[in-house]
């Protein structure tokens, strides 16, 4: 069997980048939900520490605890994006989200694929850009403002709405830069490498998460099952899917799960919470999945042959 590549992702990281996607798409309902009952950064803190805990004990038994990270310089990388392309992206959504809509912050997120465009042209030009695939991640693009809807943009009138709508683009250029940093990153074990990047994450928000919002008095149910679930799941798992996709195929390909999460974000909130099926949502997942198809199409090609 092949190993995987950018110009040809395979089969076992196409499964993995729609997971994620289903793992992210709830993610949105689950961190609404903790922030009934904790602030933002308490949440940001929770998700970290606790995912970090996780991770550490299963890299511990799997032997791919913290001491297969294999050089300092490997550390200087796990920093970097333990507080760039964690922390700081999960505080500034907490942030943001609270002056404006979840949809004007889905549609930041979904510019992820066209920031790391530049990025991979010069830091990573192994992974191959071309006018197929930009115009594919454009198309993508489109689908996803038509899936949202104009309404995102709209302005809400609050006084700090320009404020959140830059922390949510913030939060999207440190995903796409953090995409670029983990693929130049030394190669080690990738739940080693994703424990380290949570455990910086942790010891850099809960110190914060502490001196502004001190130790939650109170411990509500729902909010707090929907704090673990952000923590193990979309935190703590995603982050080890994470690092896999980036460094068999690529950040362009990681890229595409941000048209992925906002379908199945739409999808679980028809089916778990009984939400009106929006009108434009067979439109835009047909233009979106074009724009995935024809930025793959030569992997998609080779898959199926």
């Amino acid at each position: 069997m092949s190993q995987p590549t950018p110009q040809n992702p395979g089969l076992l990281n196409w499964a993995l980048l729609v997971f994620l996607g289903l793992v992210w798409g709830a993610a949105f309902m689950s961190v609404r939900v903790a922030l009934d009952g904790f602030g933002p950064w308490t949440v940001a803190a929770g998700r970290t520490l606790l995912g970090a805990i996780v991770l550490c004990g299963i890299g511990s038994l799997m032997g791919q605890g913290l001491s297969r990270i294999p050089s300092p310089r490997a550390w200087v990388y796990c920093a970097v994006l333990g507080v760039g392309a964690i922390a700081l992206p999960f505080s500034l959504l907490s942030l943001g989200q609270q002056y404006v809509p979840s949809a004007f912050a889905g549609v930041a997120m979904g510019a992820v694929p066209l920031m790391i465009l530049p990025l991979v042209a010069i830091f990573s030009p192994e992974e191959g850009i071309g006018p197929r695939r930009i115009a594919g991640m454009c198309i993508g693009f489109v689908g996803l403002v038509i899936l949202i809807g104009p309404g995102a943009l709209d302005s809400t009138g609050n006084p700090n709405e320009s404020f959140g709508r830059f922390a949510c683009l913030g939060a999207a250029a440190c995903y796409a830069v953090g995409s670029v940093i983990t693929r130049r990153a030394p190669k080690m074990p990738p739940i080693a490498f994703a424990a380290a990047t949570l455990t910086v994450a942790a010891a850099t928000t809960v110190p914060i998460g502490l001196i502004l919002e001190g130790v939650p008095q109170n411990w509500p149910a729902l909010p707090l099952s929907g704090l673990i679930y952000a923590a193990l799941l979309p935190t703590a798992l995603a982050a080890v899917i994470r690092v896999r996709i980036i460094t068999t195929a690529g950040s362009l390909f990681m890229s595409l799960v941000s048209y992925i999460v906002p379908v199945c974000s739409v999808i679980l909130g028809i089916t778990l919470l009984g939400e009106e099926l929006p009108s434009q949502l067979y439109l835009a997942l047909a233009i979106i999945l074009g724009g995935i198809g024809l930025s793959q199409s030569r992997a998609l090609r080779k898959m199926f042959k």
